[in-house]
């Protein structure tokens, strides 16, 4: 696929930061008010993937009986815009725009937006419009934009090149005003720049954090922005959408595998959100792990060379989080349950909300990482006890659960083989690499049917 190298990605960052008044000299405009949110910084076209080169990467990897051969050439378009932190200040964002093009009739005119949010990323760099070192971006790229839907994927606040030098892990509220934000860009900039226009068909969709981040996001559209959009259905998948029952189960029964990556994430986007998850580190870490914890993520070198550093326990399935050796100290999990942090988890708990528009959630019961019977079978009951769209309730593990016919069976058994062929490693591919593929095809499907209904 075609690299992204139009322009210096630092060279747009630097005038990004100088809008918002990050320069020095007379000439700073530093009593200027701040830039509207999801004005555009810059924005470029910054690359281009034909139909060769997505079929030849979805046969390269199997997915093609999943994501059917490209229909489309995509242009991919890189954006710096602006958008607030969670204490209200200004601050820039990117993110990739993936827009189909060519002669199908599928490429060409309006075509419905997709604003997909992506999983947890510990690396700094993290960029949704690199498809060629980006595997999450490459998917939605192969299964969406190929297939003639925009996909608008903002980067988050913190990584690539955001002027904010920290993540709002897991702030379901930042997160809407930051998706919001890089969809206004984005519509921005193909209104002006693109032949391929965004249409006001609005679908919402994302991963593991980015599930968290595409429920919330669809929330905080209807509750605040129905004069300006209208979601036309969600597909979160493999979410924490009960994030304050899954921190309950983490601290007293049962770490999640990764949890020593999540914790520090969470602990600083709470701490630095709302100021009441410690006094000092060292209140809820260990040493020596209290001594860098704090600005440990996004980071620029691998979570194996944070650990070779002994800035995380050494433990190969990342649960080691309290006792000897651990991250966290055992006094913090014995003040969890009157805690500040669990009631920044309560804060984030998308739970009690009752969508308007169609919604159906995706996920595999053995997840080992994000559990799916805590999050996804209890948001299910908690949206079908008011009585909200609910079209599925997606387990991989359960046919019945499944899209009726052929595209149920294919999605089942295509995962179930996949299983089979990870051997002992499935467990360690469960959430990161085997269910997200097959996800994404029953979200695609589910749009697909919305879109074709007229609802």
């Amino acid at each position: 696929m075609s690299s992204i190298k139009t322009l210096s990605l630092a060279a747009l960052a630097a005038a990004a930061l100088s809008a918002c008044g990050g320069g020095t000299g007379a000439a700073d405009n530093r009593d200027d008010p701040p830039p509207a949110r999801g004005n555009i910084a810059t924005a470029v076209l910054a690359g281009k993937a034909t139909i060769a080169d997505i079929d030849a990467g979805t046969a390269a990897k199997g997915l093609q009986p999943l994501s059917g051969k490209a229909k489309c050439d995509v242009d991919i378009r890189y954006i710096v815009y602006f958008t607030r932190d969670p204490l209200g200040q200004a601050a820039t964002a990117t993110e990739g725009v993936l827009v189909p093009s060519g002669s199908d009739p599928a490429c060409s005119g309006e075509r419905p937006v997709l604003l997909y949010a992506h999983g947890t990323s510990t690396a700094h760099a993290t960029n949704m419009a690199d498809v060629k070192n980006n595997s999450e971006a490459a998917l939605a790229m192969a299964m969406f934009a190929a297939q003639g839907f925009i996909v608008v994927a903002p980067n988050y606040l913190g990584y690539d090149k955001s002027s904010l030098n920290w993540h709002p892990y897991l702030n379901a509220e930042s997160s809407g005003v930051d998706m919001v934000d890089g969809l206004r860009a984005a519509k921005a900039h193909l209104a002006a720049e693109s032949a391929v226009k965004p249409s006001a068909k609005l679908l919402v969709s994302g991963y593991s954090q980015g599930g968290h981040v595409a429920m919330a996001v669809h929330k905080i559209i209807e509750r605040d922005y129905a004069a300006e959009f209208t979601v036309t259905a969600s597909a979160p998948m493999s979410g924490p959408y009960n994030i304050v029952g899954f921190g309950d189960v983490v601290v007293n029964v049962q770490p999640n595998a990764g949890a020593t990556i999540f914790a520090p994430m969470q602990l600083t986007s709470y701490q630095k959100s709302y100021g009441n998850i410690y006094s000092t580190p060292s209140e809820a870490y260990q040493a020596p792990f209290d001594a860098s914890a704090e600005s440990l993520f996004p980071s620029d070198k691998s979570v194996s060379e944070l650990i070779a550093a002994g800035k995380l326990p050494a433990d190969p399935t990342f649960t080691k989080l309290f006792g000897t050796g651990g991250l966290l100290k055992d006094s913090f999990r014995a003040g969890y349950a009157t805690g500040g942090f669990r009631k920044a988890l309560q804060t984030n708990t998308l739970l009690g909300w009752t969508p308007k528009r169609p919604i159906a959630l995706c996920g595999g019961k053995q997840d080992p990482t994000v559990f799916f019977d805590i999050n996804t079978s209890v948001s299910a009951a908690d949206l079908k006890s008011r009585g909200a769209p609910l079209m599925g309730a997606y387990d991989l593990e359960n046919l019945s659960s499944l899209p009726a016919g052929v595209a149920g069976q294919t999605v089942y058994f295509g995962f179930q083989q996949a299983k089979a062929a990870a051997g002992a490693s499935a467990q360690g591919q469960y959430h990161g690499g085997l269910v997200p593929p097959f996800c994404t095809a029953l979200a695609r499907g589910f749009f697909q049917q919305v879109l074709a209904s007229g609802l």
